[in-house]
Formats: structure tokens, sequence, C-alpha cells
């Protein structure tokens, strides 16, 4: 299986992002070709090689035209969310410099690999013309994960900032350079072609940040709402800048099905993506692209088998002690038909549970069942990797299975969720199922349930 894993040892921003997945060897020409697609105009891009700390790696500016001001994009916000996105996102939503626009000027005695024009001819462009277009013309699965991003980003800057996210527009989740860091990103995941992206822990520095309203501690409220019920670790670094941003953040929360350590892999590229302020350390993201190990099989799991024999409950008990036993974490549960002496026929039942819950259920099974006894045995077994992931469908968020091992991959829907669709829209199940396994196939990446 071919993977991504983002390193991110000093923060990430969404400039750092597109310049480490470019970093990776990428067809520039092919990029911006994509990248075209999105029929944004009023920016210039610029991606060239830097050398930092002895290390070479890519850095990306996307300058806006000096003609192309924020009015144009955020003339539906009220005045106070505007200035607050102005600065939100220019200040350090786009990129960890204080001034990214000053880098505009500074770039003459470079040498750039592309420096990619799209002209201000469409001024008066409405919210709804540039999300037709954005809609209209990416590629599916670009389309999807980068909206993704956006729901997510919206959804925190609206919270953050006591709005409904019906009232977060498409320009007012970032301005041109978010947009087309977000877009570009997802472009450059697609063209990388891999099946699972994974991310480190992040490293975040400590202080504030000015914005319109005044100083923002860091990490900044929008970054603090994502991180919020993500399970993504952070770790404080001594440093008094802002290292992780809002595009970062939502770009690496939609996309990474896991954060922490590497997972083994066998190691085909690796990038850098610079971060423009000056941290006392290397500034920069890494991106890591290869494959799994395909080790051969082995057991790689014990568990507890408990087992007992039952002759004299009623059905109904034996039904309710099963949900009692499944509600309190047993792996499985089950009953099987037995005849046990003078031929009464009866059950036994099963309960597969982790090694160190075996006096729980041993203690769970005793108060609920008329059983006397209770055999224990441990085994070693196969067990495929697994993970639950959120697939967005046009009804709803439903939870699908995932399971992994070597080159074989399985995934399947829950069936509450699907159930509950089905109920309420009068669609019929099976169609749901149909519905979802196509969305998961599309999308690819998912948003991990933790």
């Amino acid at each position: 299986m071919r993977v991504l894993y983002f390193d991110c040892f000093s923060g990430i921003s969404g400039d750092m992002t597109l310049g480490a997945l470019l970093d990776l060897g990428l067809d520039h020409d092919a990029f911006l070709k994509e990248l075209d697609k999105l029929n944004v105009d009023g920016y210039s891009i610029e991606i060239k090689k830097v050398v930092k700390n002895g290390i070479t790696g890519t850095d990306v500016n996307v300058i806006l035209h000096s003609d192309h001001n924020h009015d144009d994009h955020h003339h539906s916000q009220q005045d106070t969310h505007e200035q607050h996105e102005h600065s939100h996102h220019h200040d350090h939503g786009h990129s960890q410099e204080e001034h990214p626009h000053d880098h505009s000027h500074s770039h003459d005695d470079h040498q750039h690999d592309h420096h990619h024009s799209h002209d201000d001819h469409h001024h008066g462009h409405e919210h709804s013309h540039q999300e037709r277009n954005l809609a209209d013309s990416l590629k599916p699965g670009v389309k999807a994960m980068s909206t993704r991003i956006f729901r997510e980003i919206a959804r925190a800057e609206a919270k953050v900032h006591g709005k409904d996210i019906k009232e977060v527009h498409f320009h007012e989740v970032g301005a041109i350079d978010s947009i087309v860091d977000i877009i570009g990103a997802c472009i450059c995941i697609d063209m990388l072609g891999v099946e699972r992206i994974y991310a480190s822990e992040l490293h975040e520095g400590k202080g504030f940040v000015r914005c319109a309203h005044g100083l923002l501690p860091v990490p900044v409220p929008a970054v603090m709402e994502m991180l919020c019920n993500s399970k993504i670790p952070l770790i404080t670094e001594d440093i008094p800048f802002e290292l992780v941003t809002p595009t970062g953040i939502g770009i690496l929360k939609m996309t990474c099905s896991s954060f922490g350590k590497m997972p083994p892999m066998s190691i085909e590229k690796s990038g850098y993506g610079m971060g423009k302020r000056e941290t006392g350390r290397f500034n920069a993201l890494r991106a890591v692209v290869g494959s799994l190990y395909e080790q051969d099989f082995v057991p790689n799991d014990e568990i507890s088998i408990l087992e007992t024999n039952i002759d004299n409950m009623s059905p109904e008990i034996l039904g309710y002690t099963m949900e009692k036993l499944m509600d309190n974490g047993a792996l499985d549960v089950y009953y099987t038909p037995i005849y046990m002496k003078k031929s009464r026929p009866s059950v036994m039942l099963t309960v597969l549970a982790k090694c160190e819950d075996e006096k729980k259920f041993s203690n769970l099974i005793f108060r609920e069942t008329s059983t006397l006894g209770i055999r224990v045995t441990r085994t070693a077994r196969y067990c495929m990797n697994r993970e639950l992931v959120k697939v967005n469908t046009v009804y709803g968020d439903v939870r699908v299975k995932i399971a992994s091992i070597g080159d074989i991959h399985k995934f399947a829907p829950e069936y509450e969720d699907c159930k509950s669709i089905a109920v309420k829209t009068g669609l019929p199940i099976t169609k749901v199922y149909e519905m979802v396994n196509e969305t998961y196939r599309q999308e690819g990446n998912c948003i991990a349930v933790q």
C-alpha cells in the first residue's frame, strides 16, 4: 500500500504543506495545469528551491496582485468579521510569516522553477460563481477532499466567531492564498496516488499573534477548536512564534488516518516544504512517501475465550446478557445450540475478550446468568489492522470500518448508520450501502473516528 507521512517537527502551514508535496518530485507543469482549473484569478504562484540549515527544500509563495484587494472577495461579510479574517488568514493562516505579502518583493535574486500568473479579469465574481467553478472543474477526488477541508475550517471559524456555519461563505474560509494552498495540496495528494496518509504529532510554539482584534494566544482559537476532540497529539515548544496555522491543521485533520510515529514502510522519496519565519531551528515540514511493509502473516494478537454451558435460562435473559456483554466491551459474543445431560436442549455462551478483561467479564457472566463455572482459554489470532472512518454523504456522515493487512484491503459501512439513512429517506437500505461504498471509493481519504 502506497502511503504518505507528514513529519510536523516544526508545525504545519498551508504553504509548507504545498511545498513539501511538490518537493517529492511532482511535475510542476502538470500541477499548475490542474491548478488552472480552479478558475480563480488575481494571483501569481512562485515555486522555487531554497537551502536552509544546509537542507534543500521547496518554497511556495502565492502572491496577490496589487490591484486585487480583499474587499473583492469579502464583500458579503460583516465588517468586523472581515477584518479578523483578513488578518487571521494573512498574518498566520497561510504561512508562518507575519507579513507574507512582503515576500513578493524579495525574490529578484532567486531563480524560480515557476512563476505562474493568473490575471485578474473578473473582479466582479460572486461567491456562488466561484463555488460553481470549484465544483465543476476539479477532479471528483480533489473536489471531495478540498470540500471536507473547507468545511472543517469554516466550522471552526464559525464556532470561534459565534456564527452559524451557513454564514461562512467560500471566501470567508480563507483568502485567495489559503484557497490555493488547500486546493493545491489536494491536487498534489491526488497526483501522488497514495492510499493512506499519516502524520506525526504536531509541534506548536507559544505566545501571541497580532490580528485586527488585538493579540490572540497561540495556538490561535481556530486551531484550538480544530484540535478539540480530535485526539491529535500536540507538543508545545519553547518557541515564541505560531507554528500551526488554521489552513495547515485543516489539511492535516481532514486527510490523515492517524497520528504518531511513522508506520513501518519502505521509503521512496522525502521532501521539505520550507517555512518563512526564522525560528532558531530548521523550520520546515517533511513529507515522506513510500509503501507499507508487506510482512508474512503471523499471529499478532492474543485474546481470552470465556465459555459456559447454560440449560435453565429464559431466552429473553440470554438476549439481555449478550447485549450487556457487548456494551461492556466484549470483542464478540455468541450462543451455540448444544445438548446437555438427560438430552436437555441448551446453549453454550462464548465471549471473546481482551486478556486483561477476563475477570471483568467472568464477574458479569456470574451476575447475569445461572452458570456455576466458566472455562477460560487464551489463544493467538491473526488480526487485520482496523480503523473506523467517517464518509461524508449527501445524507450525512456514515461510519465505515476499514481493515488491511499486506495488500489485502476491506471496508464495510456501519449497519446502524445506513439503517438510519434508509429510515429517514425511504431509500432501500441496499441503495444506501451502494451509495456509501461508492462515496468511499471516490474520496479515498476519510475522517478518522477516534
